[in-house]
């Protein structure tokens, strides 16, 4: 290999390694505000728990993921056991995903 071929050979690895470990750009500090199933999460507060119809109103600041502002509203939960863990007044951390054309909360956790 000529000493041409061979530094060239050399820079083009060292900017393909150079790239490959460079920052790719996203926030990841934001990946952690997302719950397991990657909605990202919002907040509100709980208005009402209706156990016997599994749903909850939360007034809710924008959801992101679906595009949606501020607003007051009822959801359906993905699991009722989420019911138990929350009553009115508290304020939560929670994610809602759009299933079967209803707005289903999959996630929620106390907002300290």
């Amino acid at each position: 290999m000529h000493a041409k071929n061979f530094t060239f050979a050399i820079a083009l690895g060292l900017a393909m390694s150079y790239g490959a470990n460079a920052d790719d750009g996203h926030d990841h500090k934001k990946a952690d505000a997302k719950s397991a199933t990657g909605a990202a999460l919002s907040t509100g507060e709980i208005r009402k728990v209706d156990k016997d119809a599994g749903k909850i109103t939360i007034k809710h600041g924008p959801i992101q993921n679906l595009d949606m502002p501020g607003m007051t509203m009822v959801f359906q939960v993905k699991n009722p056991a989420m019911l138990d863990q929350v009553a009115t007044g508290d304020k939560v951390k929670f994610a809602v995903e759009k299933t079967d054309g209803a707005l289903v909360v999959t996630h929620m956790e106390a907002d300290k």
